[in-house]
Order: C-alpha cells, then structure tokens, then sequence
C-alpha cells in the first residue's frame, strides 16, 4: 500500500509539473502563430489520446517521466506550403525565444502559485528554540545555550526550524562567520552570536546543517503513558493498555517517551523487556518481547504501542499566514531565494565545495514525494514548489538538448543576424546528449546508493 502511495504521489507530482512545463511552450506558440501538432505528457505508447478543433493530438503516454511538444517545422519533415507561416523554424528569433523560455517560466510561476497559496492558508509550525547544545561544538563556543530562540541566520529573519535550515544550507563548503540572532524571551532584545565556519561540511554526502552545529530543537519531556495499542503487537500480548504509565524498564527509572523508551525497545527487538508500569494506582511488572523490522538496514524493535497526544507550550507554536495580495510578493520572493540557492548548489557541486553525492535522481524524487503527500498539502505543495523551481532553472541551464542551449543558439543568432552553422549546432546536440545521459546515470546511481545504505 505504501509503495501505491508513492508512486501515485509521483505521477500526480510529475505529471503536474510536466504539463505546466509543456503547456507554457504551447500557449505561447499558439500565440506566436506556431502549428502545434501534438501535445504529449509522458512518452512511449499512448495510453489515451484526442484531438481539439485546431487538430493538435495530445496525448497521454505510458512512461511519465517527461513530455513534449511537438511544433510545424520544416526541419522534421515536408510542410505544405499553405501552412509555411505557421512552422516554427520560420518564426522572427525573438517568437522562437519567447515560445523555448515559456516552458521554464511556467515552471517558476507555478512555484509562486504554490508558495502564494501556502501562504494564504497559512501553515502552524514550532518556533526554532533551542534544546541541549552539544559541548565543544561550533554552536556552545559561540556561546548559544538551550531555551534560546534563534529569530535571524545571517541577517533573514527565521521563524521556523526550516527556515533556519534553509540559511544554513547557504553556506555549506564555506570558511567564515555566521551571525545568529537569539532571544532568550519572547519580546526580548535579540542577541548577536558568531559562529566559526571552516570548509564547514564540505564534500559531506548526506549533511545535517543543524545537527553538525551541535543544536537540537526544544521539545517538552513526554511522559511515557500509553495513548494506543495495536490488538496484535508484543505490547497486547503482554497485556499493555492504554493510560498504562511506564515508570521503569529492567529495573531503571523511565520518565521521557522519546529518550528513554523508544531508544530502548528499538535496540532489543527478539529480546525480553521488563516493562514496570502504573495502571490505577498500583504498580505491575510486565514482560514485552518486542518485533523486529528493518530501520535503515538494521534490526529495530517495536511493541505495537504509541504514546498518549501531548502539546508544546503555547507561546513556541507559530501561525504565519498572509492576506492574498501581501502573499505575492512573499511568493515570488520565496521563489527568487529558491532559484539563487539552487544555482548556488550547483555551483558549489561543480567546484567540490557540495558532494556531488547529493544529486538526486527519480528514486530519490519519488521518496520525498511520497513522504510529503503523506505529511499534508502544505509539505507536498512545498515539495512540487521546490521541484519546479529544480526543473525550471535545470531547463535553463546553456546545454543543448535543454531549453537553454536552444536559448543560446537563438541569442547567437539574434546577435550575428544568422544562425550557427548546423555543424556547430549537431556538435552541441551531441555534447548536451552525453553530459545529460551522463548527469542522469549518476543521479540514479546516488539513488541506488543510498539504498543500499
């Protein structure tokens, strides 16, 4: 079932994607007087097809993982003569620039949609208050303590731990001086902090910006009393129930779910557990032989049994909601830093200073997107939001093959008053090929990696 999840979750993701993609290049052909002849999402064999009125076939193909439009051209074969007009490559330079860039644009402005309507609903979040600082970490000798909400990385105002994750990943690779702002109340006057950045995660494969600073999030102690038992677990068999408080586990005191119990039954899967609890005011001793399944290639323990709903204290809880107009601007702004943060990875992958490790291929993409349809519609519209603005700006990149090669063959053209020679242009068409074939090999080979580990 969650393998069905996921992959709807994919198709609904890359299908959505691909068509705004695809229909940004139609509706300004269209409007450029271009002939379209098909409109395909997905390739291979048609799974479904019809016609519109201007006789355009668009198609829904068996293999989704891409699409395309197809235009009059005299390039691809023999057009009539009556329909010359209507052919793409007899198109003014700047038509055929502005029908190759519309792709990538829908891409971005899909992306301010997505943010825009996140905004408007609103989205509830924690405040990024600070837990236990790890000692001798980059984060204890700037001086940050626990209980300190940091409000601004690097001078952009945070009010989310993923806000403040995303200015960290800005300077993964780098040596310098990171600025935190923190308060240590809520109206407080915020208070500077310097961290030491030196090659900071540089070439890291998997980096934890938060984690690797030595910060943890704030969360209240959760008392270890049963809110649900599964009726086939281990905790059933045993004769767990629910509001059964946990006092101890072979023998030693327990007062914390997440650090003293989960940590426990997930190291003993197939071994006993002495399970002390309170149920009514009397004391009972239980014995628990927790399952065992798989958690990133080991064997973890588990009982069938969750923890009783508990809540943050109020004033750590954030609501961050706009009205639909100031939304637009904060749309397309989220969207600006996106796009510059992804060229800026880019940039650092080139130059060593990110792991190349962390290009993701279509394994990786269909995780994250059946782990964020199943979080709710503002992780997921996140997740389309961020892959667009991916597509778009990849799209854009001066390979040929992409819409950016084309773009720079038709810039070259409007510059010189003529187009590049077709040898130059079957050169980079070779060149594009290898380079993408190449980049796609070595995504989905990170993916199988990461798997395997």
């Amino acid at each position: 079932m969650d393998l069905l999840f996921t992959l709807l979750a994919t198709i609904v993701a890359l299908g959505l994607l691909v068509t705004i993609h695809e229909y940004g290049h139609f509706w300004v052909a269209r409007r450029c007087g271009v002939k379209v002849l098909r409109f395909s999402i997905g390739f291979g064999s048609a799974l479904y097809r019809w016609y519109d009125k201007r006789g355009t076939e668009f198609v829904i193909a068996a293999i989704p993982l891409g699409g395309y439009v197809k235009m009059l051209d005299e390039r691809e074969g023999p057009v009539d003569e009556a329909e010359l007009h209507q052919a793409f490559n007899r198109k003014d330079v700047k038509q055929r620039i502005a029908i190759v860039a519309a792709g990538p644009i829908a891409n971005f402005l899909l992306a301010i949609f997505a943010f825009w309507l996140i905004a408007v609903v609103g989205i509830t979040t924690l405040a990024p208050v600070l837990g236990p600082v790890q000692p001798d970490s980059v984060a204890s000798r700037a001086g940050l303590v626990e209980g300190l909400e940091v409000v601004e990385v690097d001078g952009v105002s945070t009010r989310s731990w993923h806000e403040v994750n995303l200015q960290l990943i800005r300077r993964l690779g780098e040596t310098g001086q990171l600025n935190i702002q923190a308060i240590d109340a809520p109206g407080a006057t915020p208070r500077a902090y310097t961290l030491e950045l030196s090659n900071w995660l540089r070439g890291s494969d998997q980096p934890d910006p938060i984690s690797e600073l030595g910060l943890t999030s704030w969360r209240p102690v959760v008392e270890p009393l049963i809110g649900e038992v599964s009726a086939d677990g281990a905790a059933a068999r045993a004769g767990l129930q629910v509001g059964d408080l946990i006092v101890s586990l072979d023998g030693e005191q327990v007062s914390d779910w997440v650090t003293d119990i989960v940590p426990a039954i997930q190291r003993s899967a197939g071994q006993q557990l002495i399970m002390g609890i309170e149920r009514d005011g009397q004391r009972l001793s239980l014995t628990v032989v927790p399952g065992s399944r798989e958690l990133n290639g080991e064997a973890s323990g588990f009982i069938g049994a969750g923890v009783a709903p508990f809540e943050y204290p109020e004033h750590m809880i954030r609501s961050i909601d706009y009205n639909p107009f100031v939304a637009i601007p904060v749309a397309a702004g989220k969207t600006w830093d996106m796009t510059v943060l992804t060229l800026d990875s880019l940039k650092k992958m080139l130059t060593g200073l990110v792991s190349a490790k962390n290009l993701s291929g279509p394994i990786t993409i269909a995780k994250v997107a059946g782990a964020s349809a199943k979080s709710g519609p503002e992780s997921f519209l996140t997740f389309i939001a961020y892959l667009s603005i991916s597509l778009g700006v990849l799209n854009l990149l001066p390979i040929p093959v992409l819409d950016g090669g084309h773009l720079v063959y038709y810039t070259a053209e409007w510059i010189r008053g003529k187009p590049l020679s077709e040898r130059i242009q079957a050169w980079g068409l070779q060149i594009g090929l290898t380079l993408i074939v190449g980049v796609m090999v070595f995504a989905i080979y990170n993916d199988i990696s990461r798997l395997g580990s």
